[in-house]
């Protein structure tokens, strides 16, 4: 199966967003949650899409289809940040925190950083 991340457009990301969020959605349902949708049925196609590369599928749910990921998304969560690490930071988790937390230092309260150092702790304590 193809990574969640590889070669989606900003539209077909933005419908991957949508259907994790609600689980799942039909095409009308799909296009009212997005921003400045496109007609009904450009979003249909792009269902079709995402449903070829393998990203969604759908089910009859009375006389309307429903889409749903094929993926979980905390396992397409790993694969983005795998993905994300691979591509932008040499393969580096050091580099990742490192960006980070330069990016995020005056937004994190103490409280998120005491969660993300006993993370750390408990990832050294299981050897990982």
């Amino acid at each position: 199966m193809a990574p969640i991340t590889g070669g989606l457009s900003r539209r077909e990301r933005q419908i991957m967003d949508i259907l994790y969020q609600r689980g799942k959605s039909s095409a009308s349902e799909v296009r009212e949650a997005m921003p400045n949708a496109p007609g009904y049925s450009a979003v249909r196609a792009m269902l079709r899409v995402l449903e070829e590369k393998g990203h969604i599928r759908h089910q009859a749910e009375g006389l309307k289809y429903v889409y749903l990921p094929t993926v979980a998304r905390d396992k397409a969560k790993r694969s983005a940040v795998k993905h994300l690490v691979d591509t932008f930071f040499k393969d580096s988790p050091e580099q990742v925190v490192a960006a980070l937390l330069d990016v995020s230092s005056t937004r994190l309260t103490r409280a998120e950083l005491d969660r993300m150092a006993e993370m750390i702790e408990n990832a050294r304590r299981e050897g990982k």
